[in-house]
């Protein structure tokens, strides 16, 4: 047990105020937001229509998501979204053929 009975006066210094700044963009990053959503529907449905075939819809969408998710992170999404969704979905539609020929490829071996 402690035996000290010392006593420390405390003094505290005047209280100390200062000014919250809110975030400058809050209000127009909720516009962008919208904005962006517009712009990613409009390009998905452009590429949608160019699609042959219906089983790489997902793959669209997916690489649409995926190219969404990295803009976003940006300064200027609306302008890093439309090169980046055009680059994700060529890459993933060049993916998509290449699975297809090897699927095909496996089941001529595993026939003969």
């Amino acid at each position: 047990m402690n035996t000290d009975k010392n006593r420390v006066n405390l003094q505290f210094a005047p209280e100390t105020k200062f000014a919250v700044r809110t975030a400058p963009f809050a209000p127009f990053r909720a516009a962008l937001e919208t904005d962006f959503e517009q712009l990613k529907h409009r390009l998905l449905a452009e590429q949608l229509d160019t699609v042959e075939r219906p089983e790489l819809n997902a793959v669209v969408r997916r690489a649409a998501n995926e190219a969404a998710a990295l803009a976003w992170v940006t300064f200027h999404p609306l302008l890093v979204f439309p090169a980046l969704f055009e680059e994700k979905t060529a890459k993933a539609l060049r993916h998509a053929e290449r699975q297809a020929r090897i699927f095909a490829n496996s089941r001529e071996l595993l026939a003969a």
